[in-house]
């Protein structure tokens, strides 16, 4: 029988979906709790001078129809919240019954960050090999650390998981598979890569998760159904999925067109509870709803008198 130690969480990653607007940040948690029954609200933390060459800080953004600056510097500044304002997210998710978390992708972003004390933090593919940042945390972080594998080779994702055994803090590690593109083809999300994780540090870390950035959402529900098999394996636990989340895929901005809007997210975690539920052996030759159905239609020798041939 699987066994299913904790549900899977759903994490609605705003990022920078708000478009820089603290009322939309608000509103998209609101409706990640409310509407679509979320378990985390994400955000996303950078300190762009850090994080960015003077090149890379000056230069127009590659995409200027999804630009809010002149240059791509920016258009970075323009969409990042201060320190308070995520005090303020946090208050707001609280208010509404949702977890909250950011991604942090610098040292200074880590520092500020760490210094609220959410209950996950996140380090996305692009960071994954800055290992100041990490000992950072690993040092002045409590919660759980989250990290992503996007654009990374086996031997990138074995020294990761041991930089965290080395510390201690693998037991609070959660390592997603995930493919880095926006949108992600099908054939390129390559699902039984959280297989292969699970095989090699499921016994090491906290959890595997999911982090998707396709179109539609049957290739999430069938994340959770790999995890959960290699859980029934005895190969550790899945733990999460990780979506991209707006309130309008049009909007302007670059991470839209693979994020879902709010009816997409709901039927997301409707289906993920729903087909968790689903995946079980019996229990019994014969279910009680059988039952019922049993003593009405089943042809059986004692009800008919009926000889078997020998």
């Amino acid at each position: 029988m699987i066994t299913k130690s904790t549900p899977v969480q759903v994490i609605a990653e705003i990022g920078c979906n708000h478009k820089g607007d603290m009322e939309i940040a608000k509103e998209l948690i609101r409706v990640a709790a409310h509407v679509c029954k979320a378990d985390v609200a994400k955000f996303q933390k950078r300190h762009n001078k850090e994080l960015l060459t003077p090149e890379e800080y000056n230069t127009p953004h590659p995409v200027p129809a999804n630009s809010y600056g002149d240059t791509y510097g920016a258009h970075r500044e323009f969409l990042e919240f201060d320190v308070d304002q995520h005090k303020d997210l946090i208050a707001c998710c609280e208010e509404n019954g949702i977890a909250y978390s950011t991604s942090v992708w610098d040292l200074t972003s880590a520092r500020e960050m760490a210094s609220l004390n959410p209950p996950l933090l996140k380090i996305p593919s692009a960071t994954n090999q800055h290992y100041d940042l990490q000992g950072y945390l690993c040092e002045n972080y409590g919660g759980e650390i989250h990290v992503s594998t996007g654009m990374s080779t086996g031997q990138e994702i074995v020294d990761l998981v041991n930089f965290y055994a080395e510390r201690g803090r693998a037991k609070d590690l959660v390592v997603y598979s995930c493919t880095s593109g926006y949108p992600v083809a099908f054939e390129d999300i390559c699902l039984f890569e959280i297989r292969t994780l699970m095989e090699k540090f499921g016994a090491t870390v906290k959890g595997i998760g999911f982090s998707g950035h396709h179109l539609g959402i049957a290739a999430d529900v069938a994340a959770m159904a790999v995890g959960r098999a290699m859980e029934a394996d005895g190969k550790g636990r899945f733990t999460h999925i990780e979506r991209h989340f707006t309130l309008d895929r049009t909007w302007k901005g670059t991470d839209h067109a693979a994020s879902l809007e709010p009816d997409g997210l709901r039927r997301l975690c409707r289906d993920l509870r729903h087909v968790d539920a689903a995946l079980a052996h019996k229990g019994q030759d014969i279910l009680p709803v059988e039952q019922v159905q049993r003593d009405k239609l089943k042809w059986v020798e004692s009800r008919h008198g009926a000889q078997i041939a020998s």
